[in-house]
């Protein structure tokens, strides 16, 4: 059976997301348009890999309950896509959760389970209990599901269609499904696009395991940007974005709080940690760099910090 076509699918479902020229970016040798992602369903890019995947899966066979582990948007996106397709869904988050995406994942009617203190325990921690649950049970495991990309390649093809002389894209990279599927879709049209990778400093494991050329574990992920906070990359992953991704930054707690401050004043637009790393590798990239896209890909801040941001 082949798989529907992902745009397809998810034009029943959602608007084409804004690429927008950002003015207070751009400067003498380089112009600077911002994908807004924060404007879809749950607040951030992950319904289009949750809802793709979760669809073609059903197409597959019957799912009963579908169970994700998060640090919270992709859990709220696999809760959207569970009410959506009318799946109850379980969803596995570290302890304490972000409040802003427990909240988005109770409001769309899931289970919520709040377990370990970061998200390999809660990956660690979903796992056992599918494998406890038995058939029916479909684990959408945001970083190996091979559906998930095909989901996020959609960013790519729109980016493409709405600025066809971009030049650089900056992707912020958690667990590489986003920007395994971006980067997939942009080589495919010009292999001469450059990808970077953004990760968080307080979280570098794909970065390291980019630079090395196979998996670099670490022992924590203390970053403000939950949404970037991976320790344990996987090698497949690692071996794609080796072949896909042109550098990989990593950008500071401090960085990323100056960009979500700079969107939000001369931008108008409210990202979250994650969701504004690119921006931060852009701003300190100095270099004109021609027509460049940052992805701009979450905007569920906690109260905690949009309190210190104000």
């Amino acid at each position: 059976m082949t798989p529907p076509d992902a745009r397809t699918l998810l034009a029943r479902h959602f608007i084409t997301t804004p690429l927008v020229r950002a003015e207070s970016l751009s400067g003498p040798g380089r112009t600077v348009h911002l994908k807004n992602e924060t404007v879809l369903p749950t607040g951030s890019f992950k319904v289009r890999g949750a809802v793709y995947a979760l669809s073609v899966n059903v197409e597959r066979g019957p799912i009963r309950e579908v169970v994700a582990a998060s640090t919270g948007n992709h859990g709220a996106a696999v809760a959207f896509a569970g009410r959506l397709l009318g799946i109850p869904a379980r969803i596995f988050l570290p302890d304490p959760p972000n409040p802003v995406k427990a909240a988005r994942i109770r409001d769309q009617g899931a289970t919520l389970v709040a377990t370990g203190i970061d998200l390999t325990a809660a990956i660690d921690a979903a796992t056992a209990y599918v494998a406890a649950a038995g058939t029916g049970t479909f684990f959408l495991h945001d970083a190996a599901d091979p559906d998930v990309p095909i989901g996020t390649a959609t960013i790519g093809a729109e980016i493409l269609e709405q600025q066809p002389l971009v030049e650089v894209v900056y992707v912020p990279m958690g667990d590489t499904a986003l920007i395994r599927g971006v980067a997939s879709a942009l080589k495919a049209r010009s292999r001469s696009i450059r990808v970077v990778g953004v990760v968080a400093a307080n979280a570098p494991a794909y970065y390291l395991s980019w630079q090395a050329g196979g998996v670099i574990e670490t022992q924590s992920s203390n970053t403000v940007a939950d949404g970037l906070a991976v320790r344990r990359p996987l090698a497949a992953n690692v071996a794609s974005i080796r072949q896909l991704v042109d550098d990989v930054v990593a950008v500071s707690e401090a960085e990323m709080l100056d960009a979500m401050a700079r969107l939000r004043s001369g931008e108008h637009i409210v990202a979250e940690p994650s969701g504004a790393a690119a921006t931060a590798a852009l701003v300190r990239d100095k270099s004109p760099a021609g027509t460049c896209v940052a992805l701009v890909t979450g905007g569920n801040i906690a109260p905690s910090l949009r309190a210190r941001l104000k």
